[in-house]
Order: C-alpha cells, then structure tokens, then sequence
C-alpha cells in the first residue's frame, strides 16, 4: 500500500507527458470547424477563407461543416458536445455566441462550455435608409422618426439578431419609435428596402455595391472610427449622435476542457493569418475591421464576450424579446 501513492504519481506524470506529446504533434488529422449558418452566407464565406490559410500553417485541411437553426445555437451546440481534443472548432459572431443566451433557454452555457481561442475581428452597422427618404443626415433621420411616431418601418435579419437590438438602443438614444419587420436574413430585407416597401435598417455594412449605384441613402455607420472602404460615411457619434456605438464580431471557440497547448497553437495559428497582408486587404474589402494585435489572446475574448453578455441580456429581458 505504501508503494500506491508512488505509483499513482508514476502514471499522472506519464499521462502529462503523453497530454504534452500529443499538443506537439497537433494537429494530425483533419480539423473540423462548424459554422451554425447555411453555406454561401457571410460567416461561412470568412469561415473558408481563414480555414484554407489556416491550413498552411497547421499542416492539415480545415474542413467546414455548416449546422444552421434557431439564430446559430444549434451548431453551437454541436461544437459544445464535440470532442475536446482541438479537432473540432466553433466559428461564430455575437449573436451565435454571445446575444443567442439572452434569447433562448439554451441547453448548455456560452459563457462557460466553449474555451475561447481568438476574437477575429467586428464590423459596425450601416444605418441606411430608402432613397425616397426626405431625410438626407442621420439628424434629419431623427427628426423625421420623431415627427412620424411608429409610421417608419425597419428591416431586420431577424428577431434579437444584431440589428434588431441595435434599432431598439436607437429608439431608446434617440426617442423614436419605429416599427421593426423581421426577415430570414439581411438579403430580403435590403430587396424590400430597394422597393421601397420598408424606410430603413440598421445592419451589417456589405452594401457597398447599392452605395456606389446611388441606390440607398447612407446616413452613418455605428463604429467608432470611419470605414477605410467607405470613407465618406460618418461615424454615429460625428453624424450627431454621441456615443452610440454598435458591431457584430466574429469569434472562433472549441470545447471546454480542450488542453491549453492545444488552444495556444490554434490562437498563434490564428495571429499568424490575421497578420498577412492579403488576408488584412480583404477584411478591408469586406468592411471587418480585424481585432487590435494586443486584443487577440483567448483571455481578452473571454472577458469582452462576458461584457457584450452583460450589455445586451438586459436590454433583451427589458423589451420582452421572444426567439422566433
């Protein structure tokens, strides 16, 4: 008996040295990164093109899979009871991620059942509006809604998405009532806003082509700085109103419990793509600003998806927002 404590140590120790050997050797089989969108959308698009980079450094193909339901929380849930052994990968943004546990009583914990691995970067919302709109600023947009109590339709990608929450941190800024019309995603609610069917929306800024036809009328964008692509959209705050700031962020995840090593050679994976000048001029073109160099740490996404947590449930819990 006196022997055990010895032995048991014996084997503790050789299972840290194989937990080690197999950190080194990862990864040694195809990485599987789950996307919770159909194929062809936004989050699935950066999903393949940081997976074929990522490829080149880790030595292995990044295969995408994509399961989509109920705002993204159905392929986080799939990510959540994987393996916790780095070969499977959970891209996301901060509906999947963060606003989902706000909206729904979810089977497992965001904030607690995913180890974060890098915050990729964000893109702020573009505050457009119909081009038969009187209003020419984001002044006279306000002036308009507050002259015109809930005769104004907005757009939105859906119930709680994004954008939705950001219209209702408008209404509550500005005193504005409005009406919100949710659609199955951004696409259908930009056809109807170029019909003229809804005033306005307040979303993710990928609309260049309508701003460069004259399509839309452009009144700002809810980050804090201009957009390199878009230089001649205001910020919020310069467009007059102070402080009012807004972005969907993208974040890449794998299960709790996945080892340390494993999850610093996926962060240091990630740095590396993100650092390529290719790969910064097409965030550029897509209008994603990618996240500061000194941001980039799995610790510095775990406390700024708490802090969106701790923004955005309230305001959801306060309008009584129900999931579709």
């Amino acid at each position: 008996m006196r022997r055990l404590p010895t032995v048991m140590g014996a084997i503790l120790l050789t299972l840290g040295w194989l937990g080690i050997a197999a950190a080194q050797n990862y990864p040694a089989r195809p990485v599987t990164m789950i996307v919770p969108f159909p194929a062809g959308g936004a989050t699935d698009t950066l999903a393949r093109f940081l997976g074929e980079r990522m490829r080149a450094i880790l030595g292995q193909p990044v295969i995408i899979e994509n399961v989509a339901g109920a705002a993204g929380s159905l392929g986080v849930g799939r990510a959540v009871r994987s393996p916790a052994d780095g070969y499977t990968l959970s891209i996301g943004t901060s509906t999947t991620h963060m606003l989902t546990g706000g909206l729904y009583a979810l089977q497992f914990d965001l904030l607690k059942d995913l180890e974060p691995v890098i915050q990729i970067g964000s893109e702020p919302l573009l505050i457009v509006g119909k081009k038969s709109l009187p209003a020419d600023d984001l002044k006279g947009l306000i002036a308009y809604l507050k002259a015109n109590p809930d005769k104004a339709s907005v757009g939105i990608a859906g119930v709680g998405a994004t954008g939705h929450l950001t219209g209702i941190s408008f209404q509550k800024e500005t005193g504005t009532k409005f009406q919100f019309v949710p659609y199955r995603g951004n696409a259908p609610a930009m056809q109807d806003l170029l019909a003229e069917q809804i005033d306005f929306m307040i979303e993710p800024s990928s609309f260049k082509s309508l701003l460069g036809a004259g399509s839309v009328k452009p009144y700002a964008i809810t980050g804090r700085t201009r957009l390199p692509s878009s230089p001649d959209i205001p910020t919020a705050e310069e467009a007059g109103l102070p402080g009012f700031f807004a972005s969907l962020w993208y974040g890449l995840w794998v299960p709790k419990d996945t080892p340390k090593d494993v999850v610093a050679k996926l962060n240091a994976s990630m740095v590396q793509v993100l650092a390529d000048p290719p790969v910064r001029k097409r965030f550029d073109e897509l209008g994603i600003g990618i996240t500061p160099l000194v941001q980039q740490s799995p610790e510095a996404l775990r406390a700024y998806q708490k802090a969106e947590a701790e923004r955005w449930w309230p305001i959801i819990k306060a309008a009584n927002i129900k999931a579709e």
